[in-house]
């Protein structure tokens, strides 16, 4: 059973920065696709960066060159890093893995992450 806990959401001013950890665990973290997505109210849920068992990464145009998506597989542990963050960064943010042996996704319960101008 795959289970996914994230942390490190919160309030931040503008320009500030966070760092969101998304532990794993149930799963073989290492050949797995983690992912990080977000959703803000009435809006649907997007695509912010990706990171693949080889370190491929992937990120959505509005957060490229602030944000940076990393991972530690001995900790089955994966995290964004958030800077220069802008008010349009708030939403909630959730962990997704991606099973390639399976195709299966697993989410985490998000965290809330708030951007104040």
């Amino acid at each position: 059973q795959v289970q996914l806990v994230e942390s490190g959401g919160g309030l931040v001013q503008a320009g500030g920065s966070l760092r969101l950890s998304c532990a794993a665990s149930g799963s073989i973290f290492s050949i797995n696709t983690m992912g990080w997505y977000r959703q803000a109210p009435g809006k649907q849920r997007e695509l912010v960066a990706t990171i693949t068992g080889g370190g491929y990464t992937k990120y959505a145009d509005s957060v490229k060159g602030r944000f940076t998506i990393s991972r530690d597989n001995d900790k089955n542990t994966v995290y964004l890093q958030m800077t220069s963050l802008k008010p349009e960064d708030t939403s909630v943010y959730y962990c997704n893995l991606y099973n390639i042996l399976t195709q299966n996704d697993y989410w985490g319960q998000g965290t809330q992450v708030t951007v104040s101008s």
